[in-house]
């Protein structure tokens, strides 16, 4: 699939065209067009080629044309006649977390900074304070972003990664008839950010499997191929290492090949502990293999219950499998509903009817619409009269489409002072009410904690959304105690949420589990602006897995009736 390909140029037009100040619509209407085709669930090409990519809401023509014309010549003219009009180098500066393309425009036509250590050369001068803006706080986080950056090590979201990822086996497994195809490493264990991705193929025939692998249609760049493993280069900048075992070392290899690295010393530091010898061709008693055909026949021989591949990441889990204790995680199959999508009420793409017949589709009882409130004219916020309408169609909505059940709700801004952006008088006649920061990331500590406490404390407040605000590889967390707000969850009966957005993720892993212990509910939602992102609802499940989530953790796995009553409804 072409869709994050395009995705990406179109995202890049849009930052080149912000770079130079360029009309801010044009601006707009790329970064749209990206983030639809982006997030597209079937193939562009196949929506180009039957005459359906014009019903897509937010494609035009002309962004149609340019999309066909990617497909036919694998360029698109606009993009790289715009690229020309820019420094290469401020390309680069794009991935710097907290620079935006404003800033970069401003920093190139002010300073003359072109490339990275342009910018390090000004960060490092004087002349950057007196820009427009600036100020020693904001030179502060631009010298953290490139900070970041450059620990960062290329490494993509796991919403990014994980489509791809999971085409490419299915596509070795089509190619050469191999059942027993895995993915390995961070990417099996669900991590946020993944650096390239892993694949495991259990054969008596590696060179069939090699060559398969290396013709595989996307394979852009052969890095290498060799008797048993193979790399190559997909998408740009993604890379896929192949390794191909023989069937009886396939469970031991691919518990050493998912890692994490901390898991597996802990692991073969218990098969020492028990005179055994634990590596990547089986778990070895003397010479003689004992088990490794399966990572449930090694742990059983290591008296471990099975643990899962999103909580190999040695917080705690081989001593709890060893005591046969590890929690019963919650699954996709557990999900009822989705407790927050945007419609194009304000900044979505699908109307309330799309996204209900969507979650239906997904098995889902129950969905809610949360879309921005007013103080976001960026996203195009609901006013009390526009929020009202909804409410209306929604209920209309609801007798029309059979089998779910749409909510009434909103994504209520948290203003600077703490107040919310609309009064109780509005909100107690909603469903479901998530409270969310969309400004002020700057603020002190104290401040955004006082911020989301105090929305916590008004009764009609029932999750708060995105908890920390963060964007992965673009912006870091807002300074916030989070022991604190967990304390006044618990208190108040609040909800946090996992937004499963996979720019979001956000509670992240460790705050998920941490909240779970606090006895503080937690509840999942895509953050959809669209039908086809809801699939990320799995990006939740598996973040809240690693956080040592159940069932009885998440509020997305009651029954309707049972949401209701959390929800103090009935």
């Amino acid at each position: 699939m072409k869709n994050r390909e395009i995705a990406a140029i179109f995202d890049s037009l849009a930052d080149i065209l912000e770079i130079r100040g360029d009309n801010a619509f044009r601006v707009s209407s790329y970064r749209r067009s990206s983030r639809i085709i982006g997030d597209l669930a079937v193939d562009v090409a196949d929506l180009v080629e039957s005459g359906e990519i014009l019903d897509i809401s937010g494609i035009g023509k002309g962004t149609a044309g340019q999309i066909e014309e990617y497909l036919r010549t694998g360029k698109i003219k606009r993009y790289e006649e715009e690229r020309k009009t820019i420094p290469k180098g401020l390309i680069e500066l794009l991935q710097v977390p907290g620079l935006g393309p404003k800033t970069i425009g401003l920093l190139w036509k002010e300073l003359k900074v072109k490339s990275m250590n342009g910018l390090k050369r000004a960060l490092r001068g004087r002349k950057i304070l007196d820009l427009p803006g600036m100020g020693a706080k904001k030179v502060e986080k631009i010298e953290a972003g490139v900070r970041a950056y450059e620990s960062r090590s290329g490494r993509l979201t796991l919403g990014a990664i994980l489509p791809t990822a999971e085409e490419i086996v299915e596509a070795l497994k089509e190619a050469t008839g191999v059942a027993d195809v895995s993915l390995a490493g961070s990417v099996r264990r669900y991590r946020e950010t993944i650096g390239d991705i892993d694949v495991l193929a259990f054969s008596k025939r590696p060179k069939a499997v090699i060559e398969a692998f290396t013709s595989l249609p996307g394979v852009e760049e052969v890095l290498a191929a060799g008797s048993t493993k193979a790399s190559v280069r997909v998408g740009g900048a993604m890379q896929v290492d192949l390794r191909v075992v023989p069937p009886d070392s396939a469970g031991a290899a691919l518990m050493y090949f998912t890692g994490s690295k901390a898991h597996n010393v802990r692991l073969r530091g218990l098969a020492q502990e028990k005179g055994l010898k634990l590596n990547e061709y089986g778990l070895f008693k003397g010479d003689r293999r004992v088990a490794g055909s399966s990572e449930e026949a090694v742990m059983k021989r290591l008296g471990l219950q099975f643990i899962p591949p999103e909580l190999r990441e040695d917080r705690g889990e081989v001593e709890a499998a060893l005591e046969k204790d590890l929690p019963d995680l919650v699954e996709t199959k557990h999900i009822r509903g989705d407790l927050h999508v945007h419609s194009n009420w304000s900044d979505g793409y699908s109307t309330i009817e799309e996204v209900a017949r969507a979650a239906k589709a997904e098995g889902y009882k129950y969905v809610s619409i949360n879309d921005h409130t007013r103080s976001l004219g960026i996203a195009h916020g609901l006013s009390i009269e526009r929020i009202r309408k909804q409410a209306r169609e929604i209920a209309a909505v609801n007798r029309k489409v059979k089998g779910i059940t749409v909510l009434s709700g909103t994504e209520v801004d948290i203003l600077s002072d703490g107040t919310l952006d609309f009064p109780d008088g509005v909100l107690e006649k909603l469903d479901v009410v998530v409270a969310s920061v969309h400004s002020g990331f700057t603020q002190t500590r104290d401040r955004i904690t006082g911020r989301i406490v105090s929305a916590m404390e008004n009764p009609h407040v029932d999750i708060i959304g995105h908890p920390t605000g963060r964007l992965l590889g673009t912006r870091p967390a807002y300074e916030v105690d989070m022991e604190r707000v967990m304390e006044v969850a618990a208190e108040t009966g609040t909800a946090l949420e996992i937004n499963a957005y996979h720019e979001r993720l956000d509670l992240n892993d460790v705050n998920s589990r941490r909240a779970a212990e606090m006895g503080v509910a937690v509840a999942i939602g895509t953050d959809s602006h669209h039908v086809d992102q809801l699939w990320m609802m799995e990006l939740g499940v598996r973040t809240a897995r690693r956080g040592w989530l159940t069932k009885k953790n998440v509020l997305n796995c009651l029954t309707l009736a049972a949401l209701r009553k959390w929800l103090g409804q009935s």
